[in-house]
């Protein structure tokens, strides 16, 4: 999947944190915002309340149920700042790629 797919597929399935904005930064693939209060997916840069970076391989494992996310968080692969509540929102988040 391409970044681009995946922004299409996450606007779709309406896969994002209500009212919050979270960042999904994969470094030099780019970043990917969810706007939960403008409800739409879009690769952009910007103020969230919520980063969350991690290289796009993992997100690709994390997307297929190959990596879970709390590991990749403990083992350092996946970084949060800001508000960590919507990053515990991230496994429904990607529970929506996989419909």
């Amino acid at each position: 999947m391409t970044k681009q797919e995946l922004v299409q597929k996450m606007q779709d399935n309406r896969a994002w944190v209500a009212g919050k904005t979270v960042k999904l930064d994969f470094g030099h693939e780019g970043t990917v915002m969810l706007d939960g209060a403008a409800e739409q997916v879009r690769e952009d840069e910007g103020p969230a309340d919520t980063t969350i970076t991690t290289s796009w391989e993992d997100w690709q494992k994390m997307a297929a149920g190959e990596l879970d996310g709390m590991t990749a968080f403990m083992t350092g692969k996946l970084k949060v700042e800001g508000d960590m509540s919507n990053a515990m929102q991230l496994q429904g988040v990607l529970a929506k790629l996989k419909g």
